[in-house]
């Protein structure tokens, strides 16, 4: 028979199960391994964990699946006398398992896999009685959830323990021998559980290993994407807001030579999306600031700093793009002109923008309508003519509404680049389709121009934009009052 002490303890495991609040059998903390040598135990010292958090692609398990009160009963002489030859240790395992195979239930072989993930129990003889299994074709989905369940749990010790990422992927080399490959769920769940811990450096490092051992990847998860360790790590980073060390991971572990997943360049071009993003809120809470006088002007060397960050930001955006496209492949092409579009709107970049709006048109994925207008906004507001020509042609197509909302666009556009002129035109032609612009941006037109009407042309043009804004009842008659310093001279007009 086997030891006293260890079919103690494994009973005592069974009678414990009877409490639905119980632990998790003990597991050990110190592990090394070399190769597919297995893991020799350092650390006799009892471990106690909790339930474990559900994996991807596994249920969670709870050892009292698999070990009930009623097994102790069901139990064979053959079952403990292979417990107490496997204990020995004179022969391999496998020899043991072959041996007694005769006399073991399938269930009998689950309770040999949970006795040696005890304490005081060697662990490397789960390993092999699991690799026995595998090959025996003995391993069915319940014994899977089990040897994942009791693997999960060496992994979180490993962590909680603060050993080195080294001997985390020790554990999973192990794994790989013995047939069980470290899928994307098991990395993730230990990406997850170092960021938990504030083991981010860790968590780093653990990465870049796992991508030198070929560990973790996904051929297609559930959303169609191809999923990995460095993508996942990288959208971590995003949901805690850091955007730049997203970034910054993706092109340095590329740089370093290895090989992420092309999906963790989709992570991070939507990084420096948002990076952009809040740039831009920035920039404009510093700029009503400057205008509420709570803030100074910035100068000529605050002003380049600006560019040059938002500069870098593109430049590290367009780098992810051509990676994913030199690794993606054509089916990746519509996903990467629509973030480098997103890129440009958020940056301000008018005909860049407008550049990928036709890019994925080309490979039939058309952009929503409203990013359109968008771009021919910021078109407007840097007044690119030939851009803003392009993109009204699709205008000629779209019904009324359409058009007065683009048309509206158009107008904000000139408004904010303080093209009044060209503002003034757009509401004719407005006019001219029977449509109205709102009143705040009429107010804005004229304020404009009245500001501006010692400049050339302007003054007939704000003549011309009021008459027409009375004619078509927008406006009652009234006074037009103004003052020409040239000539010394006021003009009073009735509209």
């Amino acid at each position: 028979m086997a030891s006293i002490s260890g079919l103690a303890s494994f009973m005592n495991c069974i009678s414990v199960n009877r409490n639905p609040n119980r632990l998790i059998p003990q597991v050990y903390g110190s592990f090394t391994v070399n190769s597919c040598n297995r893991v020799s135990i350092t650390n006799r010292n009892p471990i106690h964990i909790g339930k474990l958090r559900e994996p991807r692609f596994y249920k969670a398990v709870e050892l009292d699946t698999f070990v009930t009160s009623d097994d102790e009963d069901e139990m064979s002489e053959g079952f403990f006398e292979a417990i107490e030859e496997l204990e020995r240790m004179t022969r391999e395992p496998s020899d043991v398992l072959e041996e007694m195979n005769s006399k073991l239930s399938a269930r009998e072989l689950q309770l040999v896999l949970v006795y040696f993930s005890q304490e005081g129990r060697d662990s490397w003889c789960a390993l092999e009685v699991f690799e026995w299994l595998k090959k025996e074709n003995k391993v069915d989905e319940e014994t899977m959830e089990l040897m994942v369940s009791l693997m999960c749990g060496w992994v979180k010790k490993l962590i909680e323990g603060k050993h080195e990422a080294e001997d985390v992927i020790a554990l999973l080399v192990d794994m790989e021998c013995v047939g069980l490959k470290p899928n994307f769920s098991m990395i993730e769940k230990v990406i997850s559980l170092y960021w938990d811990m504030g083991e981010k450096d860790k968590g780093v490092l653990f990465v870049k290993q796992v991508l030198k051992r070929g560990f973790g990847y996904e051929n297609d998860d559930n959303q169609g994407r191809k999923g990995g360790p460095t993508g996942y790590l990288a959208w971590k980073m995003m949901e805690d807001g850091n955007y730049t060390d997203a970034i910054k991971l993706v092109i340095n572990i590329k740089e370093s030579g290895l090989k992420p997943e092309v999906y963790s360049y989709l992570i991070a071009m939507t990084a420096v999306v948002k990076e952009l993003n809040e740039f831009g809120k920035a920039l404009r809470k510093l700029k009503a600031f400057t205008k509420s006088g709570l803030s100074s002007d910035l100068d000529t060397h605050d002003t380049q700093l600006i560019q040059n960050y938002q500069t870098t930001l593109l430049e590290d955006g367009v780098r992810l793009s051509n990676w994913v496209i030199e690794e993606g492949g054509p089916s990746f092409h519509g996903v990467v002109y629509e973030r480098l579009l997103a890129m440009y709107i958020c940056a301000g970049r008018g005909v860049e923008a407008e550049g990928q709006l036709w890019k994925m048109k080309l490979v039939g994925k058309e952009a929503d309508g409203n990013l359109y207008d968008i771009v021919l906004a910021i078109c407007a507001s840097q007044k690119e003519i030939n851009a803003i020509s392009r993109l009204l042609t699709r205008m000629e197509v779209t019904s009324l509404l359409n058009k007065k909302k683009s048309l509206t666009w158009l107008l904000r556009g000139y408004i904010k680049g303080s093209h009044y002129v060209d503002a003034a035109e757009v509401v004719n032609k407005m006019l001219n389709l029977g449509v109205y612009p709102e009143f705040l941006d009429r107010a804005a037109i004229l304020q404009g121009l009245r500001k501006r009407i010692n400049q050339k042309g302007i003054l007939e043009s704000y003549f011309k934009l009021c008459k027409r804004l009375s004619d078509a009842g927008l406006t009652g008659p009234c006074l037009i009052y103004m003052y020409i310093k040239k000539y010394n001279l006021w003009v009073i007009k009735m509209l």
